[in-house]
């Protein structure tokens, strides 16, 4: 029966450069991927499963703050439709 492989762990340098390229770019091409796995010493496979978790943890938390970001507009035009229109009471006489 075949082990399951351990989860790798990345140096400080490897997670600054993998994350430095991911602000640049969500996607990388196949020669990207393999330039970017020599230099930090990695496989293409980690790389494409490390860019493939960061842009899943990206989306999430954009989705997060997309969300929260609504709500509070929300709140925001209830407490504006809730002012009297002083101009419209005047001009109602």
């Amino acid at each position: 029966m075949k082990r399951k492989s351990s989860r790798p762990t990345f140096t400080g340098h490897q997670i600054f450069a993998l994350e430095k390229m991911f602000e640049s770019s969500k996607y990388l091409a196949g020669t990207e991927r393999s330039r970017l796995a020599s230099q930090l010493s990695m496989s293409e496979a980690q790389v494409k499963v490390w860019f493939q978790n960061r842009r899943t943890k990206w989306r999430k938390k954009h989705a997060a703050e997309v969300h929260s970001g609504s709500g509070s507009k929300r709140t925001k035009k209830r407490d504006e439709d809730s002012i009297p229109n002083i101009e419209s009471d005047s001009n109602s006489d």
